[in-house]
């Protein structure tokens, strides 16, 4: 079987006002401590999953990038030591476009890091300042040509349909992106988080987010840019030149096994889901007493698997195939998708069936969150 490892690295070591780390702050880290547990932690897995060949490896959580490149290489060589390892293994870490972060690049590449993912998140400064980034645009775009040169595939990350954004400047700013000539772009629809300052910002009416008409106005408009471009979506947010899709994302997707390790971190392997404790320091002290930090581990049933499964892989442009999962899963084809639904949204063009193969429309994919409830069966929504 295939695995891809998910490494959680929780300390952002500079504080955001919009995402939910600022909890895991660190005025110091003791590396000798993180490795050992971090060690521990995946030895665990290994005992779990057996010698699965191992496809990815991908470091991310609070600020990865500045990870000291001998744990990082400390990390895949254990990693590869656990399980036998493809080809073409690929490895990526995220990393924030600041010089501090960008100067650790060309070590990480030594380490074996072999893909980086950067939050760049726009290519405008009034944008980041709204974003609450703290770094400007020319510093991002600095530390995209040092992973450039010090990385074989780049990608890169940017936020659309923001306050009082038209259509006309997001086709100029992912004309630039675009320019920058990178494998792959995550361009990704802004929305708000509960319990975000956001949250707190779109409440109070401190700025409105784009009418929905004008929002997939812009999804469509990136669609068609990417796909002229060379970088067709191969999943509702995701754009690739072929053969540059996210490997690690891709198990996901298609609802592979995937061991997370780290705290916070989530798992799902061999129909078990697990989870890490969040807080640090109640997950170094589990490594400490258990061998492992893992707050649960639980078995779940065939149609919460199926419901899952469903989620994911209708994110994707390949759709997926209901018969295969029919078989995978153990259950009927009319458990896994409501009919009646079914026959309603490809009458309406949001959804086509090939075969056995269900996919969703760019039409649909605009409504892709709506569209998921109401497609997948709900017995199988009532077991998640």
């Amino acid at each position: 079987m295939a695995l891809a490892l998910y490494i959680h690295w929780p300390f952002c070591l500079k504080k955001c006002p919009y995402c939910d780390f600022n909890s895991h702050v660190r005025d110091g880290v003791d590396m000798a401590a993180w490795e050992a547990a971090l060690l521990a932690d995946m030895a665990h897995e290994r005992e779990a999953t057996g010698p699965d060949t191992l496809t990815s490896i991908f470091f991310g959580g609070g600020t990865p990038s500045l990870m000291p490149p001998a744990l990082v290489e400390t990390l895949i060589a254990a990693a590869t030591r656990h399980w036998p390892a493809a080809p073409d293994l690929e490895i990526t870490l995220e990393a924030n476009p600041s010089s501090v972060e960008a100067a650790a690049f060309a070590d990480l590449a030594r380490a074996g890091v072999n893909r980086v993912s950067l939050g760049l998140q726009s290519l405008n400064d009034d944008a980041l300042r709204f974003l609450g980034r703290l770094h400007d645009a020319r510093e991002g775009i600095a530390a995209l040509e040092v992973a450039q040169r010090a990385f074989d595939r780049i990608s890169f990350d940017l936020i659309y349909a923001r306050p009082d954004q038209s259509a006309d400047e997001w086709q100029a700013e992912l004309s630039r992106a675009l320019a920058f000539g990178t494998g792959h772009l995550s361009l990704y629809q802004l929305t708000i988080e509960p319990g975000t300052r956001f949250a707190t910002d779109y409440r109070l009416g401190r700025f409105a987010l784009p009418e929905d008409d004008t929002a997939a106005a812009i999804f469509t408009l990136t669609r068609a840019m990417t796909a002229e471009a060379g970088l067709p979506a191969y999943e509702v947010s995701n754009h690739a030149r072929a053969g540059q899709e996210s490997r690690h994302n891709l198990t996901y997707w298609r609802y592979g096994d995937y061991a997370g390790i780290g705290p916070g971190a989530h798992g799902r392997r061999r129909g078990i889901a697990t989870q890490r404790h969040k807080k640090p320091e109640n997950f170094l002290s589990a490594t400490v007493r258990n061998g492992h930090g893992m707050s649960e581990s639980r078995h779940l049933p065939a149609r919460e698997q199926a419901a899952e499964a469903l989620m994911m892989g209708l994110r994707l442009e390949e759709g997926l195939d209901l018969a295969a999962m029919a078989q995978r899963f153990g259950l009927p084809v009319d458990q896994l998708i409501d009919d009646a639904k079914a026959r309603f949204y490809r009458d309406l063009g949001l959804i086509r069936r090939e075969g056995t193969r269900l996919f969703v429309e760019p039409a649909g994919m605009v409504l892709l969150d709506a569209l998921l409830g109401e497609l997948v069966s709900g017995e199988l929504l009532a077991a998640t």
